[in-house]
């Protein structure tokens, strides 16, 4: 009786949280070593399915993790760096869209569709969402670097995903955008993930990381923050506290409660069931950001 009255707890705790964000879009990045554990990508998935059907609009837009490095592994491409960002060729990006487009969005929309729940893939190999441009890098001498087949998101199809999430379908897309002239563009998913959100002005944005969330001291787990404001992130980041692979999500973050998301959530996607922990419980378990408080 004692588990039974707990459980009803928890679905209790959980019915406010499910009322506010009915109807309300949110944004998931799944990438890095989320996408790497069978087990884990299944029960993201679970969680995913379970907001949708009580109601929340999610909406997945993925990365590659390992599959890419190995993929370019196998086929024998030596990767190619340029001021730190990979030089992506015409062979590499049609290497690259294979394996988001149609391997990684493919086998995410059938783990789903197996979990009984509605989802499809938007990309350029059914309907294409992402509009991009090339990327490219200032030199020290003002010159201009060209990085290749690499993009960001200037625009997107916000109609084609909202009529989708209209239907009581997922949509799950690949960071692969077309430019004007029809080419494919690698995008970086943290940032395709910010520009689908900010652009759609959506509820939430949450980053499924291979952390816990942000922490004053890496080495002290009891200094995991459990909210933060924009103003506190940039003296965090400014201070190198906030440091290598977590200042492009965080970045991201910014620009997109800048534009309008009410808040980011970094989350370990390792953990079992993190999303709905994080979404529909009093106190969450990873990191929050919101606009500063005088916003």
């Amino acid at each position: 009786m004692d588990d039974a009255t707990q459980k009803a707890g928890v679905l209790i705790e959980a019915l406010g949280w499910i009322r506010q964000f009915r109807d309300k879009h949110v944004v998931i990045k799944l990438g890095g070593s989320a996408l790497e554990n069978d087990e884990t990508v299944r029960n993201l998935l679970t969680d995913v399915i379970f907001m949708g059907a009580v109601g929340m609009r999610p909406i997945l837009v993925h990365g590659g993790g390992k599959a890419i490095s190995q993929a370019m592994q196998d086929a024998g491409i030596e990767p190619r760096f340029v001021q730190g960002r990979r030089y992506t060729d015409q062979q590499t990006i049609e290497l690259v869209s294979e394996v988001l487009a149609k391997e990684i969005c493919g086998s995410l929309v059938a783990e789903m569709r197996k979990q009984a729940g509605h989802a499809m893939g938007l990309s350029y190999l059914s309907q294409n969402c992402l509009i991009g441009e090339k990327l490219t890098l200032t030199g020290e001498g003002g010159e201009e670097i060209d990085l290749g087949r690499v993009g960001r998101i200037v625009d997107i199809d916000a109609d084609l995903i909202r009529r989708t999430c209209e239907a009581g379908i997922i949509p799950v897309i690949p960071s692969i955008a077309l430019d004007s002239a029809g080419d494919k563009l690698n995008v970086n998913a943290d940032t395709a993930a910010a520009a689908v959100a900010r652009l759609l002005n959506v509820e939430k944005l949450i980053f499924l990381s291979d952390v816990p969330g942000i922490f004053l001291d890496q080495h002290d787990p009891e200094t995991l923050q459990n909210h933060l404001d924009v103003n506190r992130c940039r003296q965090l980041i400014a201070d190198g506290t906030i440091a290598t692979g977590m200042v492009p999500k965080v970045d991201a973050a910014l620009e997109a409660i800048a534009a309008g998301v009410r808040k980011v959530h970094i989350v370990d996607g390792r953990k079992s069931h993190s999303l709905l922990l994080e979404i529909y419980s009093d106190h969450g378990i990873g990191t929050e950001i919101v606009p500063p408080a005088s916003a």
